[in-house]
């Protein structure tokens, strides 16, 4: 028997009844088919020695193993890559890295490539970081060129974008999506993951609200739209990345255009990172 005609209707009336948007029912029906899979990173920046890396994940690994939802990844510091990917070995959790060079090689003091990352063992990399626009000059052409170079590295990239004030999210929105992501091909579009961070928040225990952000994030995706259509629009997974903690993440998750998170402070925590991800 085909369940089809008893099911679409049903389906096409759950998502009228409860979700507001302009976008045809088609679009509807394909995105509850093809649900976007929750990533829930750990941005350790410049924090923890060997020693608090081991002690992490020995904590964490028993609080998470039952965790299927999600997509676990977590990102220290270079010198404790390694170490990451032997403690995560044989569990769901991935390992990633917070920034990469564009070049494979070649005479570039105290820069480390995609390829170097890859052979270490890790899955994801980090690109354009506001932290890394900001103290370290890095502009919307060059998170591209680290873009392009991760994904030939066989790195999923965590791309970054967001505005400094409130008030600007669609301007600064739309040239970071028009100059770092838009030129990539389509194939290339569908293996990134973005992360919505507006620096305002990042660090200063100010959260947007789960409606504000769920507004860029929708901006985000209609600028997906536009460019790569409808489809990869709406299989690409966005992240929100701004004082995410225990207490404000049960909130943001129920918008259905925030896909997960990506986790500052809180990630440094076993306990309070385990309970963001057990959402």
């Amino acid at each position: 028997m085909d369940l089809l005609p008893l099911i679409l209707p049903w389906t096409i009336h759950l998502w009228t009844r409860f979700h507001v948007t302009d976008a045809p029912v088609s679009q509807l029906f394909y995105w509850d088919i093809n649900m976007r899979t929750p990533v829930i990173g750990g941005n350790w920046k410049m924090h923890k020695d060997h020693a608090g890396t081991t002690s992490f994940f020995e904590s964490f690994r028993p609080l998470v193993e039952c965790s299927r939802h999600r997509e676990i990844v977590i990102c220290p510091s270079f010198l404790d890559l390694d170490r990451a990917v032997t403690a995560t070995r044989g569990t769901r959790i991935q390992v990633g890295a917070q920034n990469l060079f564009w070049e494979k090689e070649g005479a570039f003091t105290g820069e480390v490539s995609g390829p170097m990352i890859k052979a270490a063992g890790c899955s994801h990399v980090i690109v354009g970081h506001s932290e890394r626009r900001r103290y370290f000059g890095e502009t919307n052409e060059s998170v591209l060129k680290k873009t392009v170079a991760a994904l030939g590295a066989g790195l999923i990239p965590i791309v970054c974008v967001g505005e400094h004030k409130k008030g600007n999210a669609e301007a600064v929105l739309m040239e970071q999506f028009r100059d770092g992501i838009r030129p990539l091909a389509n194939g290339q579009f569908a293996r990134i993951v973005i992360a919505y961070e507006p620096v305002w928040a990042i660090g200063a225990g100010e959260t947007a609200a789960p409606e504000t952000a769920a507004d860029a994030h929708r901006f985000i995706r209609a600028q997906a739209r536009d460019s790569f259509g409808t489809e990869a629009a709406n299989s690409v997974r966005i992240l929100y990345g701004g004082s995410v903690k225990p207490g404000n993440a049960k909130s943001l998750m129920a918008q259905p255009e925030i896909d997960g998170f990506l986790v500052g402070e809180a990630s440094l925590d076993p306990i309070s990172f385990a309970s963001i991800v057990n959402l």
